[in-house]
């Protein structure tokens, strides 16, 4: 597992005895910590944004033909384009994202798929992410304002919007346009504190905030949203139809809870020694590192009531067999787990691996562990399991559903379950 502090020692233009300036950090939700393969490179689970030893920031240029600078190409017929040039600007940091791994991608991100796996081939499901989805720049000064834009300049420093995108011209006169599956954004409101879900929105190239479309990629933009920012907050959700991202500030971070905190809340549970009721073995977590493998004393959980016991086979029940009035949970899919009979107050239900959620920024607050995501098994506090079953993030071309922030997994109806662990008998 990385640490917030491990990248530090890599930044570029991070100055000898001086902490780097840290914008903040991009976190692909279902990934619990890291990729299935570990992080390399710009291919990462989360993406921390440091102040650039030089200004790389572009913006609108008054000057026409400057040669070599960056630009958005428009194309309203086969005969027509409208160019609009940026220039250098001086007070701004741009980092990229997109699916592309050439250079001027800062942070490759792949398409995930439910349980934290990354996309399937390319071959079978064809990625929906734009090779080069969106771009944040980053205020170089306090207060490090960042705001984010859809689309990313490409090797020749263009983004192109070909003659089928959604695009217009503004009261104003200037151009502005969608990307093909649009880039989407959730403010919270008092993240994490008091957190409330804000309105999904869609973010134009040039910054603009809009309503949703009618579905994701539908050929008329929504109703400018007046008086809405593009500029993220500390919680903000941005949505690349194919990957979720959590942008953190920096700030944040700071009253965020900690891979060692983590570490210490999981000892602080194998030190209380649960056991199962049913083998009298003694439970236990395994250490965060070694969290994404099946261990023997590994704690699991009758997911309709709670009740925590160790891996056994007592209770299988046929799926037909279903006490009247008693519903099982399901995921929004309406599949079902297998279901077992719970031991202690024979309750059906999914009975499933428990997992410590390991990725700290998608917590908010430093509780214990007391909950655990419905169907995945994913234990957080109570507070986070609550926040996330009520978040829903967008799916599909129109539909939106809550997931696990750890492994992306959609849940149930309720999206958590309280967890009852049984003491050592002496």
């Amino acid at each position: 597992m990385n640490s917030p502090k491990q990248e530090e020692d890599d930044v570029p233009g991070k100055e000898p005895g001086k902490d780097p300036v840290k914008y903040g950090e991009l976190v692909i939700l279902g990934y619990n910590g890291s990729l299935p393969n570990g992080d390399r490179g710009r291919r990462k689970s989360h993406f921390a944004l440091y102040r650039r030893a030089k200004a790389n920031g572009v913006k609108p240029s008054t000057a026409v033909n400057s040669r070599g600078q960056h630009s958005i190409s428009f194309t309203l017929s086969r005969n027509q384009t409208v160019v609009v040039e940026y220039c250098h600007d001086n007070n701004t940091d741009m980092f990229q994202i997109g699916r592309s791994t050439e250079s001027p991608i800062d942070f490759v991100v792949m398409d995930t798929s439910g349980g934290g796996k990354e996309g399937e081939d390319p071959s079978v499901a064809p990625s929906t992410i734009s090779r080069f989805a969106c771009r944040v720049v980053c205020e170089r000064s306090p207060p490090y304002t960042a705001r984010i834009y859809a689309a990313g300049f490409d090797s020749s420093k263009n983004i192109f919007l070909g003659e089928k995108a959604t695009k217009w011209k503004n009261p104003d006169g200037h151009m502005d346009g969608l990307t093909t599956n649009g880039v989407l954004v959730m403010h919270p409101e008092d993240f994490p504190e008091d957190s409330r879900q804000g309105l999904w929105r869609e973010i134009s190239v040039c910054g603009d905030v809009y309503a949703l479309r009618e579905t994701r990629s539908g050929p008329s933009r929504g109703t400018l949203a007046e008086g809405e920012s593009s500029a993220l907050r500390d919680g903000s959700l941005v949505d690349l139809c194919g990957a979720t991202l959590l942008w953190r500030t920096g700030e944040g971070l700071l009253r965020a809870p900690t891979l060692r905190h983590l570490e210490a809340l999981r000892q602080e549970l194998n030190a209380a020694r649960p056991q199962c009721p049913v083998g009298l073995s003694t439970l236990a977590f395994p250490s965060l590192p070694r969290s994404h493998s099946l261990e023997e004393r590994q704690p699991w959980v009758y997911l309709t009531c709670g009740h925590v016991h160790g891996r056994h086979d007592w209770g299988q029940r046929s799926e037909g067999r279903r006490p009247e009035g008693q519903e099982t949970p399901r995921d929004t899919d309406g599949a079902s787990p297998a279901r077992r009979e719970c031991p202690l107050c024979r309750t059906v239900g999914p009975y499933v691996p428990l997992w410590l959620g390991c990725e700290p920024a998608v917590y908010v607050d430093a509780a214990a562990p007391t909950h655990a995501l419905v169907p995945c098994g994913h234990v957080c506090s109570e507070r986070t399991a609550r926040y996330w079953a009520e978040t829903p993030l967008p799916h599909g071309t129109h539909a939106f559903r809550p997931v696990c922030p750890f492994c992306s997994s959609a849940l149930g109806t309720p999206g958590w379950s309280r967890l009852i662990f049984q003491g050592p008998v002496d």
